[in-house]
Formats: C-alpha cells, sequence, structure tokens
C-alpha cells in the first residue's frame, strides 16, 4: 500500500468548516479549530526538542520508486518525508488543518483559493508557485493513485490566480463539505522537475521535493537512509515546531517479522510497534528489557480500530450468496484464537468503526430509523452468536443450514453444489506476515472442513501480492483499512460501488450496493457531528449485514518496544503517538 497517501486516509482524512469567505490559516471539520491564530507550536510536541542522532527503523519488503502517488513499483519507506502538503493535520483533533505551503485559505460556496507561504521552497531552491500546485493537481488527478479520482471528483477545475494564488472551483451539486480540507492535504510537486519525466514510470531517481528530509544514501532491497535539511523552509511554522528532529531517518528491509524481531532485539533498529500478542508476551523476555535498556510499553489512542479481517471477494461466484459469506463467518472461533493464541489482549471487532462513537450501538437510536426506513435497512445487528472457545456445535448446524438454502450439500464429506462441484478457495498471504496469519488461519481452515469446504493457504512474496491485490485476483485475503474519527470521501474508495471496478482500489470487497453508495454521499454532505455520527451507523450496520469481511479483533493500545535513547513528548495527542515528535537523548 502507499503509506503516504492511505495514512492520509488512515490517520487522516477529513474535515468540514464555513469559513464565510474570510481568509483563515486552519479549518476544522466542526466549530472552530483548536489552535487560533496565534499558536506557535501543538500542545502534543516539544518545541525545545533537540535535534540531532539517527532514528533507526524496519520495513519489509523491496522498493523500486521514491513516488508514492503512483499505481506502479513498490514505494520506498519514508518517501512521504521528502514532500510537503499545502496544510498539515493535527493529531490532536479528529480532523483539523493547518497552514503549511499554504499560508491562508479561503472557502466560498463553489470555490477554494490558496494563498501560499512565499518563503515555500523545494530542495532545488526554486519557490512553490501557484502553477506548482495547479500541476500536481491536474498529475494527480489524471495519472496518480485511483483514490485521488474520488477524492478531486467534485473539482471542476484548478487556475493560478498569480504565483501566491490558486483557485479551485467546485461542482455547484456537490455539496461536499470536506473537499476543502481533502485539497489540503494534497502534495506539492514540482512542476519543472516532472517536465521532462514520465510520472508514470517506477524510478529510483530521487524527485525534488519540498518536505523536511532528502535522501543521502540507499541500496534496494537493503535500505535507504534520509537526511535532514538544515533549510528545510517550514521548520519554523507552528504547525512544524518540535518535529522531525532527527538528523537521519533509516529504514532497514527484512525478509519477515521473525527475523525483524531478532535484529530488533539485538540492536540493529530502534523502535519496534509489536501487533502480535503471542510476541508481546513471550518474544521480549530478555535482559535488555528486564534492565531496562528496552522499554515496553502501552500507549492508548482513541482513534477507530480500522477494520481487520478475512475479506470476501464477492467478485468471484463462490462468494456472491451472502448466505454463503454469513455462513463462513459462523465458524470462525474468535474466543478459542484470543484464548489459546492471543493470551486473552483482543476485544472481538463488531463495527467497521470499532473503538469510537461511530460503531453501531446494538439497540437502534430513534435519530437512526427514519434513515433505515429510508435505505430499508434491516434492524438486526452483526448477529454473530458469541459460543465459548471450541464449541461452535451451534454453529457449524447453522452453516450448514445456510450452504443448504444457497445450494451447497455435504457428499461424502464434502460440500457440492448441484453440479457436483466442490466448495474450494484460497487464502492469499503476503509472505512478510505470513508467519503470523498463518497460525491464525489454519485453525479456520480446519473449521471449515469440518463443514466440507477445503480451502487453502497461498504465499506470495510482497510483489506478487501486491500485483495480484491491484487486479483484484484472489478469493480471500486478510487485510485492513485504517479509519478515522471523521469518515468521509475515503469511504467511497473503501466500499463505493466505483472502487470496485478501479485497479488498485482498496475496495477489495468489491461491494456494489446503491444504498452504501447513497450513505456515503449523505455521511459526505453532513453538516453536524450528530447527523455524521448517525449516518455512520447506519452505513455501518449496512456494512455488517453484508457479511463481506469476517471481522476479527483489535486493541484499544498501541504497543511499543523502543531502546532507551529517545525523548519524547509527556501528552500523547489523541491519534496515538508520533515518531516524528520523538528526539535522541
Amino acid at each position: 500500500m502507499k503509506r503516504f497517501c492511505f495514512w492520509c486516509l488512515a490517520v487522516l482524512l477529513m474535515s468540514r468548516v464555513a469559513l464565510g469567505g474570510v481568509p483563515s490559516s486552519a479549518l476544522s471539520l466542526y466549530g472552530t479549530p483548536k489552535y487560533d491564530v496565534h499558536f506557535t507550536h501543538f500542545d502534543y510536541v516539544n518545541p525545545d526538542a533537540p535535534k540531532g542522532g539517527r532514528l533507526s527503523l524496519p520495513t519489509f519488503g523491496t522498493f523500486d520508486t521514491f513516488n508514492p502517488f503512483i499505481l506502479n513499483g513498490q514505494t520506498a519507506p519514508g518517501s512521504e518525508l521528502l514532500f510537503s502538503t499545502l496544510m498539515t493535520p493535527s493529531l490532536d483533533e479528529p480532523f483539523s488543518m493547518y497552514a503549511l505551503v499554504a499560508e491562508k485559505v479561503k472557502v466560498e460556496p463553489d470555490r477554494v483559493t490558496f494563498y501560499l507561504n512565499p518563503k515555500a521552497r523545494f530542495h532545488d531552491g526554486t519557490r512553490i508557485v501557484a502553477e506548482d500546485v495547479a500541476f500536481s493537481f491536474d498529475t494527480l488527478k489524471t495519472k496518480g493513485l485511483p483514490q485521488y479520482r474520488v477524492y478531486y471528483a467534485d473539482v471542476e477545475r484548478v487556475e493560478a490566480l498569480s504565483d501566491t494564488q490558486v483557485r479551485f472551483y467546485l461542482r455547484k451539486d456537490a455539496h461536499n463539505k470536506e473537499l476543502p480540507l481533502i485539497l489540503g492535504q494534497m502534495p506539492v510537486l514540482s512542476k519543472k522537475y516532472f517536465a521532462d519525466r514520465d510520472f508514470l514510470t517506477a524510478s529510483l531517481e530521487v524527485p525534488v521535493g519540498s518536505g523536511p528530509y532528502k535522501v543521502k544514501e540507499f541500496e534496494p532491497n537493503r535500505f535507504v537512509v534520509y537526511q535532514r535539511d538544515p533549510a528545510y523552509w517550514g521548520a519554523e511554522l507552528p504547525s512544524q515546531k518540535g518535529q522531525y528532529n532527527f538528523d537521519e531517518i533509516r529504514y532497514d528491509v527484512y525478509r519477515d517479522t521473525t527475523v525483524a524481531v531478532e535484529a530488533f532485539t539485538a540492536g540493529m533498529f530502534d523502535v519496534r510497534f509489536e501487533n502480535e500478542a503471542k510476541k508481546w508476551a513471550t518474544a521480549y523476555d530478555i535482559p535488555a528489557v528486564h534492565e531496562g535498556r528496552i522499554i515496553k510499553k502501552e500507549f492508548e489512542h482513541h482513534m477507530p480500530s480500522g477494520v481487520q479481517g478475512f475479506v470476501f471477494n464477492t467478485r468471484r461466484p463462490l462468494f456472491a450468496d451472502k448466505r454463503v459469506r454469513r455462513a463462513l463467518s459462523l465458524v470462525f472461533d474468535f474466543n478459542w484464537t484470543n484464548q489459546h493464541l492471543f493470551y486473552g489482549a483482543y476485544k472481538r471487532m463488531g463495527s467497521f468503526f470499532a473503538n469510537s462513537d461511530l460503531e453501531a450501538p446494538a439497540v437502534v437510536a430513534d435519530r437512526e430509523k427514519p434513515l433505515m426506513r429510508a435505505f430499508h435497512v434491516d434492524e438486526e445487528g452483526y448477529a454473530l452468536p458469541d459460543y465459548p472457545a471450541g464449541e461452535l456445535r451451534p454453529a457449524f448446524e447453522e452453516a450448514l443450514s445456510l450452504l443448504n438454502q444457497a445450494g451447497w450439500y455435504i457428499q461424502d464429506g464434502q460440500l457440492v453444489n448441484q453440479d457436483g462441484q466442490p466448495f474450494e478457495f484460497e487464502i492469499l498471504l503476503d509472505a512478510s506476515g505470513a508467519s503470523a496469519w498463518e497460525r491464525i488461519t489454519l485453525p479456520f481452515i480446519h473449521n471449515l472442513k469440518r463443514i466440507g469446504i477445503q480451502a487453502h493457504i497461498r504465499t506470495l512474496d510482497i510483489l506478487q501480492y501486491k500485483t495480484r491485490l491491484d487486479k483484484f485476483d484472489y478469493d480471500m485475503i486478510v487485510t485492513i483499512w485504517g479509519q478515522s474519527l471523521s469518515p468521509g470521501n475515503e469511504q467511497a474508495y473503501f466500499w463505493g460501488s466505483q472502487a470496485a471496478t478501479q485497479e488498485g482500489g482498496y475496495n477489495f470487497s468489491g461491494i456494489q450496493e446503491e444504498r452504501v453508495d447513497a450513505l456515503i454521499s449523505r455521511l459526505i454532505q453532513a453538516q453536524t457531528r450528530e447527523e455524521l455520527r448517525t449516518v455512520v451507523h447506519v452505513l455501518d450496520r449496512v456494512l455488517l449485514q453484508g457479511y463481506y469481511v469476517i471481522l476479527h479483533w483489535f486493541s484499544p493500545v498501541q504497543r511499543v518496544l523502543y531502546w532507551d535513547k529517545f525523548g519524547m513528548p509527556e501528552h500523547v495527542p489523541l491519534q496515538g503517538i508520533s515518531l516524528m515528535t520523538w528526539w535522541a537523548k
């Protein structure tokens, strides 16, 4: 995945404000931004943090391009550090944007005008001007990752009014309240640099950017090192103060997580975010942890957990019937998995917006009912029974009943259809995480076999896996969608009908429901937080009742291990820790 773009989406993603045509240095989704025009730095940074030192991090798989905005190639880790965006988010709010390349923005009903900071510079010393912004928009929309076409669909055209003013003209029927902030997230590309280069070609030539770091050195398949630009034009801006404190940031490539854990405990890199409960519980019983040389700590966050699970590809006839999808969902034994594999560390995910007020409540609220009636949404919940670990006999019986209704029957211990074709499919895994996912997937496969279904694991290297994903060439995968506290346009890219047919898109399930599209349109147009919450609750119910994903689990904490050589702010922002606010002791 293109982390830079998807994090703008995953940590990333929405806002709304009516400014009445008055230029402002900040935008917020609802109400006013937390930080006023006189703020000097975000609360979650240390404005006096010392500069220096190196931060070493792991990455998985190879890379063959420093352009994170195209579908071709595998992006180098950390390449987002090369670029600046028009505005930048605060991690202490659901979604607010503050001045960066654009020092001010004016929002009007049919247009958005950005006023550029005359001090903004590319790494080659040239000024960032409105023509660069217009070029960036046109290039990303026509040649960039598929999500840009979704995000910018309501923009009719862009015009450079002067060197420092650029205006976006909006469709008059769009009513897209978050679009000004979506535009604020746009990375600014150098028109001069790309004038004689093919934007769509994956290349290890380092592009001219304007961000806080430059590429110092790299070797494909081994490492990449970024060096802080001492002349970074935005270093003293309030939105940048106290961040990007390391002189160097290095990413080393590892084959898989097991090798990475060994490398971390040997001191070969500095910070590890541990997503595996077993490793968190067992892999770090070592002297460096006991002696305090490695800090093992859980950081609470208040963000939606995102969506993780076994994903049905409904483009396949095998999974086109909702009864089949529900049947397979019934035989995934979360309680057994949590007890025997995760040391009881997780909660079952029962929502596409879990761990937030956006999760549809068990009891339908009165304010939801008119919308549910309008979109013919049942009041039933996700309705997966909660059986004790290992006691799934009733679930097996219900699953077989559903499969019979869908035209599948047991014959000689195997589930077959009326033509005698067996129910058989493949679960595709990425090699970099296969060791973790296999131990979770194999018990699920065992349960499927008990109702006559033959499922097989197939593991591919990261490039082959990405190619198959981009072309939707799989039966089932395991994946994660990031969610924000202010869902909006990105939901169309996750669940919208148009995204279901866009190569390289994130609608992995292939969902094509008119009411899903209509609800996404409604949430984009929501005028208040309460209205947004109501629409998202109904969307959540529709997605759950479609059984498009066998939802997994979540944790309300970030599990982090790091060598004791860093300082960090005391305040952890709403959206969780950011390594870019740490510094070397």
